[in-house]
């Protein structure tokens, strides 16, 4: 994958901690920026630790899938942008918890399609450390980015977002076999 497959990449994995941040600045009136920062450090390292996951798991069978690697990546790309595009219809109710806990179960329940990027970057060859970075980075300025304007702007759909993730991702698996 090219750096600039990856920030697209990483944008569009950032959307659902986007969106999960947009909704708690919607609500929190009291210690915006800590809760901010707090969200995007869990959201960011999440993302940013399972795909290397995702990535070493595979590289461990990676000699027996890798005849089939583009058509791997292609499905999963198409199954995680399917999945975005679905989601963004579906009605979410976000509790509103901010500690250590529903930090951590945030974090893992926003990076679990992570996991699956980083078993597309050892199919591509890719080495690990400068997309991971790139996704955490992205993840969390783009998670800050959602509260502040969870805060500003309560009456923006994220939508419109989920679905051109979702589009980003399927037009990714699509380039995968071409």
């Amino acid at each position: 994958m090219s750096y600039l497959e990856i920030i697209f990449l990483a944008i569009a994995l950032s959307i659902d901690a986007m969106a999960v941040s947009f909704s708690y600045g919607l609500s929190f009136r009291e210690n915006r920026v800590k809760n901010a920062l707090l969200l995007a450090v869990f959201t960011g390292f999440f993302q940013a630790v399972m795909p290397v996951i995702g990535y070493y798991l595979t590289s461990c069978v990676k000699s027996y899938i890798a005849p089939f690697a583009s058509l791997i990546v292609c499905v999963i790309f198409i199954f995680l942008g399917v999945k975005f595009i679905k989601e963004a219809f579906q009605k979410k109710e976000m509790p509103q918890c901010i500690s250590l806990a529903c930090l951590f179960l945030i974090g893992i329940a926003t990076s679990i399609d992570a996991f699956s990027a980083g078993i597309s970057l050892a199919l591509y060859g890719n080495k690990i450390f400068k997309p991971v970075l790139l996704i955490g980075l992205i993840t969390f300025f783009n998670s800050c980015l959602g509260f502040k304007l969870g805060g500003k702007l309560k009456h923006l759909p994220t939508t419109a977002l989920e679905v051109l993730s979702g589009v980003v991702l399927i037009l990714l698996g699509i380039k995968a076999v071409l």
